[in-house]
C-alpha cells in the first residue's frame, strides 16, 4: 500500500505540472481508481517511463527552448572582439530605435529625423574610408553592420548605405583632395546628407552607355539638363552627386549638386510598396549651372562610376542577408507562441520544414557574403564576384520572406508581425544595384568569356 501511495504522490506532482484543461479532458476519459490499482502493479522503469511520457505530452510551456538565432554557423565568432561589440552595438541601436518605430514611419512613408543624430553616434558612416574622420574598418565589417540594419528594417539600411556607400564612396574614389575634406567629413558625421544620381525615368539598366541626363561645359561652369530617378534621401540631401553624359566627348562624368542649386529640383516619390521609409525622388535637371569646382576630377568616363558600383554592391548582398534573417527570426519566434489544436505549431511536421528551408537558404547567403567580404578586404574582388552574390542573396531572399510569411498565416500579411514589411521591401533589393537579369550577364561573361550583352 506504501508503494502505491508514494507513486500516486508522484503522479500527483506531474499533474500539477500540466495544464488545467488537459487535467479535465483527462478525468472525462479514464477511471482514477483504476488507474491507482493499475499504478501499483508497475516497476520502478516502467513508472518512470509513463512518467517521462506524461511530461513529454503535458509540459511544452515549460521546456526550454533554443535562442533564436539566425546565424546558424556562428560566423560573428569570427570576427575579432572589437567587431563583435560593434556589431553588437549597432544590433542593440536597431532593436531600441528603430524597431519601435518602424512599422509606423514605414506606413505613413515618412523618414524618422529624429534618428539622425544617434546614428552620427555610431561612428560608423564611411566605416571603410582612410581619413577624414572615417573608422577605418573592414569591409567585412561593414557588410555586417548593413545585415545588423537590414534585419531590423532595410529602410534604415538602406537610407545608411546611401549616405556612406554611394554618395560618400563616390566623393572617397573620385572627388578631388579638396572636395574630399569639404563634404567627408559633414558626411562621416552626419552633418550633411547625401544623395547618388545615376538611374533615370528611362535609363537603369543602360546606364553605361544610355544615360540621357548631359553635361556641357561653358567657361567654368557645366550646365546640367536631364531627370534622375528613385534617388533614396534626394528629397532632404545636402549634396546629391549627379552622373551626366559630356556633350562633347560622350563620356559619362560626377558632378556634386548642392542643396538649392538653381535649375536643380526634386519631387518625392509616392505611393510605393517597399521602402517606404526611404524618401526616393525624382530630380529634374534644367539648365543647371555647377561650377567646374563641383564637377569630381577623377570621374572622367563610366569605369569610374563602376568603382563604386563594385565597392557598394557586397552591401547590398548583405542587405539581403539582413532581410532575410529579420523575416526568418520573427517567423520562428511566431511558431513557437502561437498554438493551433493545443500545441505550438513550431511542433509540426510541415512548419518545421519551412523554417529549416529558410535557415538553409540564409545560412548559405551568409557564408557567400562572408567570403565575398574577405576577398573586398583581401583587394580580389571583381564584378563578378559582387554580382553573383547580387543574384544569389536577392532571390533567396524572395524564398525566406515567402516562407515566413507563409508560415504565419493570415497574420502574415499584418504589419505589427513584421513579416509583411520584409516581404514588400525583399522586392525592391531583388531590383536596385543591377537586375538579377543584369548581374547573372556580368557573371555569365566571367565563366564563358563571352558577353552576352545587347
Amino acid at each position: 500500500m506504501a508503494n502505491i501511495f508514494s507513486k500516486a504522490r508522484g503522479l500527483f506532482h506531474l499533474f500539477q505540472s500540466i495544464d488545467i484543461n488537459q487535467i479535465s479532458t483527462l478525468a472525462s476519459k479514464i477511471d482514477l481508481g483504476e488507474v491507482m490499482a493499475a499504478v501499483g502493479k508497475l516497476d520502478d522503469n516502467q513508472l518512470n517511463s509513463v512518467v517521462k511520457m506524461l511530461k513529454s505530452g503535458g509540459s511544452h510551456h515549460q521546456k526550454e527552448l533554443p535562442a533564436i538565432e539566425g546565424d546558424f554557423y556562428h560566423l560573428g565568432h569570427a570576427l575579432t572582439d572589437e567587431e563583435r561589440a560593434l556589431q553588437l552595438k549597432v544590433r542593440a541601436f536597431m532593436e531600441a530605435e528603430i524597431k519601435p518605430i518602424a512599422n509606423e514611419y514605414w506606413l505613413k512613408a515618412e523618414f524618422p529625423f529624429q534618428i539622425i543624430p544617434k546614428l552620427a553616434q555610431l561612428n560608423i558612416c564611411g566605416l571603410t574610408y582612410q581619413g577624414y574622420g572615417c573608422p577605418n574598418k573592414t569591409f567585412l565589417m561593414e557588410g555586417i553592420l548593413a545585415m545588423e540594419m537590414a534585419r531590423v528594417d532595410t529602410s534604415i539600411s538602406t537610407f545608411f548605405g546611401v549616405q556612406s556607400g554611394l554618395c560618400m564612396g563616390s566623393i572617397y574614389l573620385c572627388g578631388s583632395e579638396e572636395q574630399k575634406q569639404e563634404w567627408l567629413p559633414q558626411l562621416q558625421q552626419f552633418k550633411a546628407i547625401g544623395a547618388f544620381g545615376l538611374t533615370e525615368p528611362e535609363v537603369g539598366s543602360a546606364a553605361a552607355g544610355g544615360l540621357t541626363t548631359t553635361a556641357k561645359r561653358n567657361g567654368d561652369t557645366w550646365v546640367l539638363n536631364g531627370q534622375k530617378k528613385w534617388i533614396g534621401n534626394a528629397t532632404f540631401a545636402d549634396v546629391t552627386v549627379i552622373w551626366a553624359r559630356d556633350l562633347d566627348d560622350n563620356q559619362v562624368k560626377g558632378f556634386l549638386v548642392r542643396k538649392g542649386n538653381p535649375g536643380f529640383s526634386v519631387e518625392k516619390i509616392q505611393d510605393k510598396m517597399a521602402l517606404r521609409i526611404v524618401q526616393n525622388g525624382l530630380i529634374t535637371l534644367n539648365n543647371c549651372v555647377v561650377q567646374e569646382a563641383d564637377r569630381m576630377q577623377n570621374a572622367n568616363s563610366f569605369k569610374d562610376t563602376a568603382k563604386v558600383l563594385q565597392m557598394t554592391r557586397a552591401g547590398v548582398a548583405w542587405q539581403a542577408v539582413g532581410c532575410a534573417r529579420g523575416a526568418y527570426e520573427s517567423a520562428l519566434d511566431y511558431t513557437r507562441k502561437r498554438k493551433q489544436f493545443g500545441k505550438p505549431i513550431a511542433s509540426f511536421q510541415l512548419i518545421q520544414n519551412h523554417l529549416v528551408e529558410m535557415l538553409s537558404n540564409l545560412t548559405a547567403m551568409q557564408t557567400l557574403c562572408f567570403r565575398l567580404s574577405q576577398l573586398q578586404d583581401e583587394g580580389k574582388l571583381k564584378d563578378e564576384h559582387a554580382s553573383l552574390a547580387k543574384v544569389f542573396c536577392s532571390l533567396r531572399t524572395r524564398d525566406v520572406v515567402s516562407h515566413a510569411r507563409e508560415v504565419m498565416g493570415g497574420n502574415g500579411i499584418l504589419l505589427e508581425y513584421n513579416v509583411a514589411r520584409f516581404v514588400a521591401d525583399a522586392e525592391a533589393i531583388y531590383s536596385y544595384e543591377g537586375t538579377k537579369e543584369i548581374n547573372s550577364l556580368i557573371v555569365g561573361r566571367a565563366i564563358t568569356g563571352f558577353s552576352a550583352f545587347v
